[in-house]
């Protein structure tokens, strides 16, 4: 019997984050999650939960070092994890700006680098979770626009420079999921209504399927980018999966 495939996904205790590593844990792989709060689910019995806040580089070195007490490679690197400030541009300090792209941007650098042997051992696959506002945003969110900009950048770096290992790396651009961060954003005014979910509804109705996503929807676009029999041949790679929002034109 073969060995259990191993994949890490960062931001665990988050709405993606959670579906991702229980569609995995579905699919027969040994997960691993890690977030910066204590763990607010149940893993299965080989699962592992890792407290670590991926904002200092050092806690990185520390997820790594036990990653590679639980595994000898890694199948799948999931980087999920992810701050959003919700402030004018204007009125953004550099505190707020650097813990955005502390998180966003420089912890995918860093803790790539770091599972890089474990990913190259096994030809793993690295899959970033960006968002559409890589590609079109809003107002009021300019350091996460720019962190997953810088995202959607560095996914195809990557892809360059670790081809010759055979370890792919592609993104996922989710739109409106429905999510905490998501309810939080929704603060931002960009969709009609008074109550939380009469902006929700608005939000919805916005897109092309005329509804927000679901956290297993990203999973499962995840999994598939991750999965190297079903995506082998793709690599450096943006799938969005936003119900069709990014596609209609703003003036219709």
């Amino acid at each position: 019997m073969s060995e259990k495939r191993t994949v890490l996904v960062t931001g665990a205790n988050g709405g993606i984050g959670r579906a991702a590593l229980a569609y995995f844990a579905g699919q027969g792989w040994r997960v691993i999650g890690v977030d910066r709060d204590a763990a607010g689910f149940d893993l299965p019995p080989d699962g592992s939960f890792i407290q670590a806040d991926l904002g200092d580089p050092k806690q990185i070195d520390s997820v790594f070092q036990q990653v590679g007490k639980i595994s000898s490679g890694l199948n799948a690197l999931v980087n999920n994890a992810a701050l959003q400030i919700i402030k004018p541009f204007l009125e953004t300090t550099i505190k707020d700006w650097d813990s955005v792209m502390d998180v966003n941007l420089r912890a995918v650098y860093y803790g790539t680098q770091q599972a890089y042997a474990l990913l190259k051992a096994v030809q793993g696959a690295v899959v970033n979770v960006s968002s559409v506002h890589a590609a079109a945003t809003s107002k009021d969110i300019a350091a996460y626009a720019a962190s997953k900009g810088g995202l959607s950048a560095l996914t195809r770096a990557l892809a360059i420079e670790f081809a010759g290992d055979q370890v792919r790396v592609n993104a996922v651009l989710p739109g409106a999921v429905d999510t905490p961060m998501l309810d939080a954003g929704l603060n931002r005014g960009h969709a009609a209504g008074g109550s939380l979910q009469e902006r929700k509804a608005d939000l919805a109705h916005r897109t092309v399927l005329g509804r927000v996503g679901t956290p297993l929807e990203i999973a499962k676009a995840i999994y598939f980018l991750a999965d190297n029999e079903q995506s082998s041949f793709i690599t450096g790679q943006q799938l969005v999966v936003d119900g069709g929002a990014t596609i209609r034109l703003s003036t219709e």
